[in-house]
């Protein structure tokens, strides 16, 4: 029997509708991005093939400095979007789960801001909280709930790989389970109610009931990349006419640009299904637990960034004492 409830799940959602249209309005205008860049890149690269007699590779080459060029803008960019758009999305559907009322319009995204900003007085202090969780995850979750960990199957290595990426999907939302518990701590900063302190309580808390985690995101990562096919199919032909608006033949960077528009909406429509889903499953199922010292004791083993959170952790406790100052002449 799953442990996250879906009517639940789409009443939610639809409560926070400036959010899902603001995560649309960003992920179809990356999307957008990526199609503009490409093929202006492609264009360009057309016109100058076209000089020394060959336009085709020209183009090719146009449309990869095109798609590397917004790759990179980007990648700067996912810390702002981290910020303002995922983790403001999960703090007002954390609201309305513990029964609090929240504004509607465009008052919701402005109350969710002021929320992360009370928590997170800056975007890089939460990126690089989330970054440390995520690599935490990413290393227990290689060690403990990776297929290839429970059975080493000779010769059947690729599929197991393959087998382990599907499943990591629905796992790949835990993150922002454990921003979420961060998010319904409102008793200030400091101390064990610090961000470090929660996250790490959290982290532990997954880890010592991570089977019965595994077995709901198994269920969802159907779901996900179900619902991703489906768009996939979708989408190709209307990027593949925006391609062929420039002019230029890109058979592969339809295709490429066809699962980019996919990610993005499955980014903007089916990860917040995803995200609560699991945090209703991590709310049943550690209701009424403590960290569990042993946990503690593997996960420190496992992972360095682990021993890193603790530390910070333990800091935000007992501050450091003040540097000392030089003596006056």
């Amino acid at each position: 029997m799953l442990d996250f409830r879906t009517g639940q799940i789409f009443g939610l959602l639809v409560r926070t509708l400036p959010f899902i249209l603001l995560r649309l309005a960003v992920y179809v205008g990356i999307t957008l991005a990526y199609i503009l860049a490409v093929g202006v890149g492609s264009g360009m690269g057309y016109l100058f093939g076209s000089i020394g007699s060959n336009a085709g590779g020209g183009a090719g080459i146009g449309g990869l400095i095109g798609f590397a060029i917004i790759s990179g803008i980007l990648y700067w960019a996912r810390e702002y979007l981290l910020y303002l758009v995922k983790a403001g999305h999960i703090a007002v559907l954390i609201e309305l789960m513990d029964g609090r009322e929240v504004p509607d319009g465009k008052g919701q995204i402005e109350y969710a801001t002021n929320i992360v900003k009370q928590h997170f007085a800056t975007s890089s202090t939460l990126f690089g909280l989330n970054q440390l969780i995520r690599g935490i995850l990413r290393v227990f979750n290689r060690l403990t709930v990776s297929i290839a960990s429970w059975l080493p199957i000779p010769g059947l290595d690729v599929l197991v790989k393959l087998v382990d990426a599907i499943i990591n999907t629905g796992l790949s939302h835990l993150d922002q389970v454990i921003l979420a518990q961060i998010l319904r701590r409102k008793t200030g900063n400091g101390g064990t109610n610090s961000p470090w302190a929660i996250a790490r309580d959290s982290t532990v808390l997954y880890a010592q009931n991570y089977k019965g985690v595994l077995k709901n995101a198994a269920f969802l990562t159907f779901i996900i990349w179900g619902l991703t096919l489906v768009i996939l199919l979708i989408v190709a032909a209307p990027i593949a006419a925006l391609v062929g608006l420039f002019h230029v033949h890109a058979g592969i960077a339809t295709f490429v640009l066809a699962v980019i528009a996919a990610l993005s909406l499955k980014a903007a429509l089916i990860d917040p299904f995803a995200t609560v889903a699991l945090i209703q499953v991590f709310d049943k199922i550690t209701a009424g637990q403590t960290p569990n010292p042993e946990w503690s004791a593997k996960l420190e083993t496992m992972s360095a960034k682990f021993r890193e959170l603790t530390q910070k952790a333990r800091e935000a406790v007992t501050p450091s004492p003040p540097a000392a100052q030089p003596p006056r002449a």
